[in-house]
């Protein structure tokens, strides 16, 4: 039996849903709105439509098979679209990245699918709907194959005067902002007469976060022009290294160390209190003690700075052994971690180990459970792990008060992670990464954008040191106050305030998450009984 459009819903939007009788080119219309929606193209309102129309796709769907074959095709054109960027780094990764990940949104999609069928109300099908994609973002950042970039707030992440609420929600109320405004939007259409109380409830959904936002933004901005608070002056390092070439291109670590305190020095002056390196600073791993590492030290203690530096950092286990560990040397076991060295000004060395690891590139999934699992020892698990796994938050904390973490890379796009350093007395958030990886594509400009949520959330200046790009300082409202330009070698300096009030959500967490958990258990679990009984 062949399901056509809703009459309405063709009438209202004929660019789109004239499609419908070809569900195939509607779903790769869909992923065309979803992908255009993300930076750097930033049409992020595309999201809105993209999601009334895979509510069609769940409406034309016959089954939960031909939902996952209309679907997916628009799953892989959205990922394809934002994400192709990865296989500028890796090819087979690359592609497998995508193709999965295109997968792994079926899921809520099918979820959604049950509750299309078992709720006929308005504001409650879409409360639910809404809630089982939260709940699948939320989900997808706590596994290890975890992969946030594409969560649906993200789009959002340069329209900073219509997100200020995250700071209560967290970036996922943007996701859910999108998904149940769109899902009501979907059901109104369906409706004879598009009068009354439900159009109320329609406007209201889609208007008033951003209008709250718009009030907030400009009370905050007001707030940090008055702000006369502490303060510190940082440095940020952009060497602009060729991520390809061992040690840059250039001939060793000492080369490498050279050139950093030689951009350093054209910026860093006698009140500078902080130095930043951006990760694989020194892309070869050293040791603590390590006569590198050392160098850094008496020059933080000489010039009376602190340093954060991106490196790979060698742990090796003379006594006790982890489960897993790469293998010996001289009988010797060892890991090695991606890693932030950090430099106090009285000389004091400690690290930060990187903990959100990109899942096959630098972390092989579930190896902990296959380890354990092996009971013949069949692979050396610890051979193929990967980098070692951090998991404490660790910071600098400067003689002279301020405390901030080094968060690496793919950790910044982890706002539970973020949470809890900023819980744990962060001052200010720094951010050191290497998009080099991606060449001159979307995927920095993602990540410098994403990194503007995470100052909202917390409401904490953001302190971004990039190999090649995009490098900057971002105030707690998500406006941008100094930002380099991609693939230069440069350095600068800037006035960071310090803050240590919080906001509601670092004091809260994801209780957004928890209460779409209860939602979606409540939908279902209720959905299946009179299913049963029906």
């Amino acid at each position: 039996m062949k399901e056509t459009l809703s009459p309405y819903l063709a009438s209202s939007f004929p660019t789109l849903f004239s499609l419908g009788h070809n569900p195939l080119i509607l779903s790769i219309g869909i992923g065309l709105f979803l992908g255009l929606s993300f930076p750097p193209i930033n049409a992020s309102f595309l999201s809105f439509f993209g999601f009334i129309g895979l509510y069609q796709l769940v409406r034309l769907s016959r089954s939960y098979r031909h939902l996952a074959i209309l679907s997916y095709p628009a799953f892989f054109v959205w990922n394809l679209g934002t994400t192709y960027w990865l296989i500028m780094a890796s090819i087979p990764a690359g592609i497998a990245a995508i193709i999965a990940n295109s997968a792994v949104m079926l899921l809520p999609m099918m979820v959604i699918r049950f509750i299309h069928h078992r709720y006929r109300l308005f504001v409650w099908a879409a409360l639910f709907q809404a809630a089982t994609w939260i709940l699948y973002e939320y989900l997808h950042h706590h596994w290890d194959l975890a992969w946030p970039w594409l969560s649906v707030g993200n789009a959002w992440a340069n329209h900073i005067s219509v997100i200020q609420y995250i700071s209560v929600t967290g970036h996922l109320g943007i996701s859910f902002w999108v998904v149940f405004g769109s899902f009501l939007c979907a059901h109104w259409l369906q409706l004879p007469k598009k009068k009354g109380v439900k159009t109320t409830i329609l406007i209201i959904s889609i208007v008033l976060p951003p209008l709250i936002s718009m009030i907030s933004f400009g009370f905050m901005s007001k707030e940090l022009q008055k702000l006369n608070g502490n303060q510190i002056e940082v440095v940020v390092v952009q060497p602009n290294y060729d991520s390809y070439q061992d040690y840059g291109g250039m001939r060793g670590i000492e080369e490498v160390l050279d050139s950093l305190f030689s951009l350093t020095l054209v910026q860093k002056k006698s009140g500078t209190e902080l130095i930043v390196w951006p990760e694989n600073a020194i892309d070869k791993p050293i040791q603590m003690d390590s006569w590198h590492a050392r160098r850094i030290a008496d020059s933080a203690r000489v010039w009376q700075t602190n340093f954060i530096i991106g490196t790979g950092l060698y742990t090796i286990y003379p006594d006790q052994t982890p489960n897993l560990y790469r293998s010996n040397v001289n009988g010797l076991h060892y890991n090695v971690f991606n890693s932030t060295l950090f430099a106090d000004s009285n000389g004091r060395l400690s690290r930060y180990d990187k903990a959100q690891l990109v899942p096959f590139v630098e972390r092989f999934p579930f190896v902990e459970f296959l380890n354990k699992i092996d009971l013949f020892e069949w692979v050396d698990w610890g051979k193929h792990a990967g980098f070692g796994l951090g998991n404490e938050t660790s910071m600098i904390k400067s003689p002279s008060g301020f405390i901030s973490p080094g968060l690496v890379c793919y950790d910044s796009v982890f706002p539970s992670w973020n949470q809890a350093f900023v819980r744990e007395g962060a001052q200010i958030l720094t951010i050191i990464t290497n998009d080099g990886w991606w060449g001159n594509s979307s995927g920095h400009i993602q990540h410098f954008a994403y990194a503007r949520l995470r100052a909202i959330e917390f409401r904490r200046w953001v302190v971004r040191s990039a190999n090649n790009g995009i490098s900057g300082i971002i105030s707690p409202d998500g406006s941008v106050n100094q930002k380099t330009k991609y693939w230069t070698r440069t350095s600068f300096s800037a006035d960071v305030p310090l803050r240590n009030d919080l906001s509601f959500y670092t004091r809260w967490g994801d209780w957004l998450s928890m209460l779409c958990f209860f939602l979606v258990f409540l939908s279902v679990g209720y959905g299946w009984i009179t299913r049963k009984r029906s």
